[in-house]
């Protein structure tokens, strides 16, 4: 991203700082602000209306320690590959590449994946899709009936930042890469979007159903917080 001051100087961000900036001009921003967004490993800059874009390259340089602290403590992107051990709704499995073998399987603790090594990151991706969503299906099911509701649809997504969401209708979405979390964790995402079914608010009512649910909601929910992150590891 380059910008260019009124002066006619151009500066382009990665020769300076050394990695990608995002540019936000909003009419609605009062001052500078400064994010990570930690799925693409991006830092982003709004600059609101009434700001020059030389204060905005001051402010930059001013939190540059903290951008490069930042982006060093994200997880390193990976893809799945032959012979990798990951975990998968808390237990743990080796990806197998069986390019003779019709379709993806769980078999023991492996994970076996047909087709060509060069698809294999997108097949696993594909597989484990399907039973996050196919576990998670089940799981909320059964915590929905036990409190008396009803769910409308469950979809999977991959968000940014949201682990779930429950909609006034119904509708009930999760981020797939909570598979990769402890099973505790997943268990307290799945009370405490079904929980919303009957409250659809986080009143004290609310909490008293997820922990009704979760008796160990809070620790859960300090895990998902603090290593939420690291969830996103993989492409």
């Amino acid at each position: 991203m380059k910008i260019t001051l009124l002066t006619g100087q151009t500066f382009d961000f990665k020769n300076i700082f050394g990695f990608e900036i995002k540019i936000k001009k909003s009419p609605l921003a009062k001052k500078l602000t400064l994010r990570i967004d930690e799925k693409k490993r991006l830092p982003t800059l709004t600059i609101p209306k009434r700001c020059s874009e030389k204060q905005a390259l001051e402010f930059l340089k001013a939190n540059q320690d903290w951008i490069t602290n930042t982006l060093a403590k994200l997880p390193v992107k990976i893809k799945f590959s032959d012979g990798e051990n990951i975990s998968f709704f808390g237990r743990n499995y080796t990806i197998v590449h069986a390019p003779n073998q019709k379709g993806s399987c769980f078999e023991g603790n492996t994970i076996k994946i047909s087709g060509n090594i060069e698809f294999l990151h997108r097949r696993v991706s594909d597989f484990l899709k399907k039973q996050t969503l196919d576990s998670l299906s089940e799981l909320s099911l059964q915590k929905a009936s036990s409190i008396g509701c009803k769910i409308s649809s469950i979809t999977i997504k991959d968000t940014k930042s949201r682990w779930g969401s429950c909609s006034t209708l119904g509708n009930i979405n999760y981020n797939w890469r909570i598979c990769f979390a402890p099973i505790d964790v997943i268990n307290y995402l799945v009370c405490h979007e079904v929980s919303h079914l009957k409250h659809p608010n986080h009143s004290t009512s609310f909490w008293k159903t997820v922990e009704e649910l979760c008796p160990n909601h809070k620790e859960c929910r300090k895990w998902l917080k603090i290593k939420g992150k690291d969830l996103y590891k993989y492409f």
